[in-house]
C-alpha cells in the first residue's frame, strides 16, 4: 500500500472509531429507533444520487439491508441508550468475527484453520471475561443488545458469502447505498409503536442531535465504506482488513476523551483477550508467512 492509501485507511479508522460516541450523542436526544430511520433516510436520499444499483437480485439486497442495517444497528443505538460504554461496546461488536465463523460453519460447511479456531478460543475467553466478570458494573441488557448486534452483523458477512457463490461480485459501497431502502421502513414502523411518548422534537432538532445523523450518514457510512470499498479495489483485502483492528483503540479513546468513560479491570481484560483472538485470527498466518520466508531464504 502507499502512504496515502495507509493514511487513508487510517482515517477510515478514526471516522469508524470515533463513531460510537457520536451515536451516544444521537440516542442522547433521538430514541435509538427514530435515528435509524433517520440515518438510513439520508444515506439512501444522498447516495442514490451517485452510486449504482449494484447488479444484484432484490432479494439479497433486502436480507442484507436488514441484517447489517435494521438489526444490527436496532440492536447497538439501543444498548448504547439503555448505558452500554460505547467504548466497550466498540470491542464486544468485534466478536463479528467469531459469530461469522460459527454461522459459516453451520450455514455453508465451512472448516476452520486452525489459526481460527485458535483465535475463537481466545476471543470466546475475552467475551466470558466481559460478560462474566465485567458485566457487573454494565447494564445486563446493554450487553446482550451488543452481542446481538454483532451477531445480525456477522449473519450479514455470511449473505455476502452466499451472494459471491451466487456468481455475483458485490459492490461494497452499492450494496451499502442500496440496501439501505430496507431498514427504513422498519425503524420508523417500530418507532411510531415504541417510541412517540420519547420523542422531544426541541432535543431531536438540537444541533448535536442533527450532527449525530449527518456523521452517521455521511461521514461515516458514505465517506467511510465509500474510502473502503476503493482500498479493496487497489490492495488485497488481507492487506486492508488489519487496520479494523485499530477501530476499538480509537473508540475507547474517543469514549475516554470526549464522554470521560471508565472501564473496569475485567472490561479491559477481557476487551485485550478479545482483541488478541481477532489479531490471531487475522493476522496469525501473515506473521507465519513472514517469518518463514527470512528462513526460507538461509
Amino acid at each position: 500500500m502507499t502512504w496515502k492509501d495507509r493514511l487513508v485507511a487510517l482515517a477510515i479508522v478514526a471516522v469508524w472509531g470515533f463513531n460510537f460516541v457520536v451515536i451516544k450523542w444521537g440516542v442522547s436526544g433521538i430514541p435509538p429507533f427514530l435515528l435509524g430511520g433517520l440515518r438510513f433516510s439520508a444515506v439512501v436520499a444522498l447516495g442514490m444520487s451517485f452510486v449504482r444499483r449494484p447488479a444484484i437480485p432484490w432479494r439479497w439486497l433486502g436480507l442484507y439491508g436488514l441484517t447489517v442495517g435494521f438489526l444490527q444497528f436496532a440492536c447497538l443505538f439501543t444498548a448504547i441508550r439503555v448505558g452500554m460504554p460505547p467504548g466497550l461496546a466498540s470491542i464486544v461488536q468485534q466478536s463479528q468475527a467469531f459469530f461469522t465463523m460459527l454461522i459459516a460453519l453451520v450455514w455453508q460447511k465451512e472448516r476452520f484453520t486452525g489459526w481460527q479456531l485458535s483465535g475463537l478460543l481466545v476471543g470466546g475467553s475475552g467475551l466470558w471475561l466481559i460478560g462474566g466478570m465485567g458485566v457487573a458494573d454494565i447494564p445486563l441488557l446493554g450487553f446482550v443488545l451488543t452481542l446481538l448486534g454483532a451477531f445480525s452483523w456477522a449473519v450479514s458477512n455470511v449473505v455476502v458469502r452466499a451472494i459471491v457463490r451466487a456468481g455475483h461480485q458485490p459492490d461494497v459501497m452499492g450494496m451499502i447505498v442500496w440496501s439501505g431502502l430496507f431498514p427504513i421502513a422498519p425503524f420508523f414502523l417500530v418507532s411510531s409503536l415504541l417510541e412517540p411518548s420519547r420523542i422531544v422534537w426541541a432535543d431531536v432538532l438540537t444541533v448535536k442531535s442533527l450532527f449525530a445523523v449527518g456523521y452517521l450518514a455521511v461521514i461515516s457510512t458514505l465517506f467511510g465504506y465509500g474510502q473502503w470499498s476503493k482500498l479493496l479495489s487497489r490492495h488485497p483485502a488481507n492487506q486492508v482488513a488489519p487496520y479494523s483492528l485499530l477501530i476499538p483503540l480509537v473508540a475507547v479513546l474517543s469514549s475516554w476523551l470526549v464522554l470521560g468513560e471508565r472501564l473496569s479491570f475485567w472490561q479491559v481484560t477481557g476487551g485485550t483477550v478479545l482483541l488478541s483472538g481477532l489479531a490471531i485470527n487475522v493476522l496469525g498466518p501473515r506473521l507465519v508467512a513472514l517469518w518463514r520466508k527470512p528462513a526460507a531464504a538461509q
